[in-house]
């Protein structure tokens, strides 16, 4: 049995402060993003400069509620986001952009994961 922490299918484990967290987006959390700014699509297409890009607060609460959908308790996910400070916005903005990647694609991972497997197997076989 390993201690790491494995994210479900449709989330990430992703380090954010000083320690590797679970984030997952499940429909509640996209819900609750839509509810308090705008379409998950527009912010997606904002991503990529189709769409008016997401700002700090969109980014923030959209790695907050993927903290939620992985377990953490709203109020301890609203501290540690807030805890990281504008030098931070960079690697939230990432992490933001990959758990909703992976929410759309959620296999998108464990198939590189397989590939990646395959391609390693491949390198320790011997002809």
């Amino acid at each position: 049995m390993g201690i790491a922490k494995k994210a479900p299918r449709g989330g990430v484990v992703e380090k954010l402060g000083s320690s590797r967290q679970i984030l997952l987006l499940r429909n509640e959390e996209i819900e609750r993003f839509e509810d308090q700014h705008r379409g998950i699509f527009e912010i997606w297409d904002g991503f990529f400069g189709r769409s008016t890009s997401p700002n700090s607060t969109e980014v923030r609460d959209l790695v907050a509620l993927g903290l939620v959908g992985g377990g953490m308790k709203d109020a301890d996910a609203d501290a540690l986001v807030a805890e990281q400070g504008p030098d931070q916005l960079l690697h939230l903005r990432t992490l933001a952009q990959g758990v909703l990647g992976v929410a759309f694609v959620p296999d998108a991972l464990a198939e590189s994961d397989d590939a990646g497997t395959d391609e390693d197997q491949k390198k320790t076989e011997t002809p």
